[in-house]
């Protein structure tokens, strides 16, 4: 009988993707396992990339804990061998409960199970104490892999190349989106300029100025709908950026990231859609701590300061003068000089 795998992790599209990595490790070991996934509903649909995936369980928050109780025995009845807790949160904890009770885990009953630890001793440390426990730099794919160890899961060297996109999506994106790329034989440049918290943000005179020293160049931005501040990067060139926006959902935007020439970003989801694809990207990385990427196409640059790293996801105060110095330091002529040798 095929080996059955859940995977727990809800959110965030960062870590969504970080952690995918694991279903390598599982093929890889067993080819004929049927792998499920539970994640938030709204972070759900960009796990289809991946067809290995047999099926992805989508929670909705607006059904609070009584309607994740009501999922976790629906997963019960599917009888699991392996159960990875790739979260370790509240809601994770609540499914643990119904699908390995402790007594099943003391006695060593029932399905295997495995943890991806948040290390909150080592975080406190870090960030309260500046005292670093932590491998740096921290990659966060890495971490994703170490709890299925246990379970004699080590080799994660598939290469997947063979994404999948629905037809009617790659029929809208290349119609209406990627032509833009063929006008003038001028290369594409994907920026995100976007993120969670402002202060991993890299600033937006910088972006101007690079879009302004790559005239050469076109550019596409990856933004959501309330990030209204990438007008200001699209009005310096209007001929050569064009702002998506809120125009693209998650698995739109992946396919745009996939089909890349360049991907210049901070530190987001879409940075490691890029690691997960194997396209070529440029790191700014700021503030945060986790956010480090794992494939040697990729380059990170950073500005070396002892308050560095501060926070774990861009949270909190900037302890500098200038405020988010971290990335103000990053120059736009440093990632001109960087883009144009990648490119």
């Amino acid at each position: 009988m095929p080996k059955k795998f859940l995977i727990i992790r809800f959110s965030s599209i960062g870590d969504i993707i970080q952690c995918m990595t694991v279903v390598d490790g599982i093929k890889n070991h067993y080819p004929d396992a049927e792998i499920h996934w539970i994640a938030r509903k709204d972070m759900s649909s960009f796990l289809a990339m991946d067809d290995r995936i047999t099926k992805i369980w989508g929670f909705d928050r607006t059904a609070g804990f009584k309607g994740l109780w009501k999922q976790a025995k629906e997963l019960k009845k599917e009888k699991f061998d392996y159960i990875f807790d790739a979260h370790s949160n509240i809601r994770s904890i609540v499914l643990k409960t119904v699908l390995v009770p402790r007594w099943k885990r003391w006695f060593g009953i029932g399905p295997n199970y495995a943890l991806r630890s948040k290390d909150r001793i080592k975080r406190i440390l870090l960030f309260k104490f500046r005292i670093d426990k932590y491998p740096m730099p921290f990659r966060g794919m890495l971490s994703f892999r170490k709890p299925l160890l246990k379970w004699g899961i080590s080799d994660f060297s598939i290469n997947k190349t063979d994404w999948y996109f629905p037809e009617e999506l790659k029929q809208k994106i290349n119609s209406n989106i990627l032509n833009f790329k063929d006008k003038d034989d001028l290369k594409l440049i994907t920026l995100v300029p976007s993120a969670a918290w402002p202060m991993k943000r890299w600033p937006i005179g910088h972006w101007q100025k690079l879009v302004l020293n790559l005239p050469d160049y076109k550019f596409m931005i990856l933004a959501g709908p309330d990030d209204l501040f990438c007008k200001e990067i699209e009005e310096i060139a209007p001929d050569r950026v064009l702002n998506l926006m809120g125009k693209t959902n998650l698995l739109e935007s992946c396919y745009l990231v996939q089909k890349s020439h360049l991907v210049i970003s901070g530190d987001t989801g879409f940075l490691h859609a890029a690691d997960k694809f194997g396209i070529k990207a440029l790191s700014l990385m700021g503030p945060t701590a986790f956010g480090f990427t794992s494939g040697e196409q990729i380059k990170t640059l950073e500005v070396d300061l002892k308050c560095r790293p501060c926070t774990k996801d861009g949270s909190g105060k900037c302890s500098q003068d200038v405020y988010q110095k971290c990335m103000v330091d990053i120059s736009p002529e440093w990632v001109t000089k960087e883009a144009l040798e990648i490119i």
